[in-house]
């Protein structure tokens, strides 16, 4: 008999996994077929972290960088469109223990921690792609006083410290990757999934964030001597 025998549906781990894998897939293949729909539609508004972030000097001139810029911007964009669905899974999960729970009086076991942990990948996943679209938390205390370049110019000094950060979160998520392979670790609640994807997703968010940020300083530099040389507008 099955520990989870007496819970209702009990979604399973390998059905889990391969829906958060297949379904983003799904969903934008969908999204490209309403596009070629809604191409001339007036009404398509730009990113929302891109209105919020127009004092960022790279996003108000456009600035590109060569092509690993361009090839790392092109993986941190898709990435975070990717992820960007898996939000849609937690809202109809929660949909259904609401059901479960008020309506058959059969709450699951499953659901909560199916949608921490998607939601726990998905923040560390989309890393990237909010610094891409200038949509991190900014303290511009002294940032919105300065000129234009002077800004790039900050951006660059103080990148130093992101790339602390970004290496020593990279480097911490590889061992606990590998860590809790080696143990096959897995939650303490009676669903009991593996940890280790979660963890190995982990790693895969910081080198992403960690490319995103190499991309962002080469064209914070380009743009900074464009500047000084007057060819930026």
């Amino acid at each position: 008999m099955s520990d989870l025998e007496g819970f209702g549906f009990v979604m399973p781990h390998w059905l889990y996994w391969g829906w958060l894998a297949v379904m983003p897939l799904i969903m934008i293949a969908l999204e490209r077929f309403n596009k070629k729909k809604t191409a001339n539609d007036p009404h398509n508004h730009p990113y929302l972290g891109e209105v919020l972030a127009d004092e960022d000097p790279i996003i108000h001139h456009h600035e590109k960088g060569n092509l690993f810029c361009r090839a790392v911007d092109w993986i941190t964009e898709n990435s975070g469109i990717f992820i960007s669905f898996w939000t849609v899974n937690a809202v109809c999960f929660y949909f259904f223990e609401v059901v479960m729970r008020y309506l058959f009086n059969m709450p699951t076991i499953w659901v909560h921690e199916a949608s921490f942990l998607l939601l726990g990948m998905q923040y560390l996943l989309a890393g990237g792609f909010a610094l891409l679209h200038g949509a991190h938390v900014r303290v511009d205390v002294m940032y919105n006083f300065l000129p234009e370049r002077g800004r790039v110019g900050m951006d660059i000094f103080t990148s130093i410290f992101f790339f602390i950060f970004a290496i020593a979160l990279m480097l911490t998520s590889w061992t606990f990757f590998q860590d809790s392979l080696a143990m096959g670790e897995t939650t303490v609640e009676t669903w009991g999934i593996q940890y280790w994807p979660v963890k190995a997703l982990m790693f895969v968010g910081s080198v992403l964030l960690l490319l995103a940020g190499i991309s962002k300083l080469i064209k914070d530099i380009v743009l900074y001597i464009r500047m000084g040389r007057g060819e930026a507008l």
